[in-house]
């Protein structure tokens, strides 16, 4: 792609987010677009959001889980960054008409109390780590999630300009250490409208969360990039993202670990 191509699919993006709108797949209009490509389209949507004054809070890891991998036939996670108009409380009520089409996973948030760049190990991850929350991500897409010509599906590089499909994070007010909990273990049971919809434990993002984060500073560091303190990190999801239609509301109950709640008002 020309940098004026990148531009254009990062302006397409931004204008499609603002507007509550979907543009057609990316993937189809640049057939040889390169996961390189993507991420410099996510840097250019990104930019253009803190220009129109979004503010960076962190950073999100998407794609972790097998079950997801093998559905995009992908070996790898993606990331995408946080702003602060994704961030919602716990037991908010989400306006009808914010996103397009919501759905919602579940996640250990880790909230860092130090930097973080380059070639880092497991014990400095954990030493950088200020405490871990329960947390609920809200997905959405500003792209088709398949043409409607051809039936094809969006791959990976279409979810990953969109920012990896970001838009919310809900963290729940329960705060940890980061070794009170084996975080491999810490699971939740997540209710949609009073009915268990999904189920999960930690080791479902790479076998440990923590291995999601040196993930992102490894592929950060790729692109001269690192983390900051005070910036949360959502690890990854252990569910499968659930659909939010109007007028549904979601408990995720992470036992000892802690609770996150959130609704999206009816039509």
């Amino acid at each position: 792609m020309t940098p004026e191509q990148i531009a254009a699919a990062a302006e397409a993006l931004f204008q499609a987010e603002r507007q509550s709108r979907q543009i057609g797949l990316l993937s189809l209009q640049h057939p040889g677009m390169t996961l390189d490509e993507a991420y410099a389209v996510q840097a250019a949507l990104v930019a253009r959001k803190e220009a129109f004054g979004a503010r960076r809070i962190g950073w999100k890891i998407g794609l972790t889980s097998r079950a997801m991998q093998q559905a995009l036939n992908i070996a790898t996670p993606d990331s995408g960054v946080l702003t602060d108009d994704m961030r919602f409380a716990t037991g908010e009520v989400i306006p009808h008409g914010r996103f397009i089409q919501p759905r919602v996973e579940a996640e250990i948030a880790f909230i860092m109390r130090a930097p973080l760049r380059g070639p880092v190990t497991r014990d400095e991850v954990l030493a950088a780590t200020a405490y871990v929350a329960p947390a609920l991500e809200i997905l959405d897409t500003r792209i088709l999630r398949a043409d409607p010509a051809t039936g094809r599906a969006r791959i990976i590089t279409d979810t990953v300009s969109d920012n990896a499909a970001n838009a919310g994070i809900v963290l729940g007010e329960q705060r940890h250490s980061v070794d009170t909990f084996d975080l491999r273990r810490v699971g939740a049971i997540v209710f949609r409208d009073g009915v268990v919809e999904e189920t999960g434990l930690g080791a479902g993002v790479l076998n440990d969360p923590v291995t999601g984060i040196l993930w992102l500073v490894h592929r950060l560091a790729h692109y001269g990039q690192g983390i900051a303190a005070g910036e949360i990190l959502l690890s990854g999801s252990f569910i499968r993202p659930i659909e939010a239609p109007p007028g549904s509301r979601f408990e995720a109950d992470f036992g000892t670990f802690g609770q996150v709640e959130i609704a999206f008002e009816k039509v």
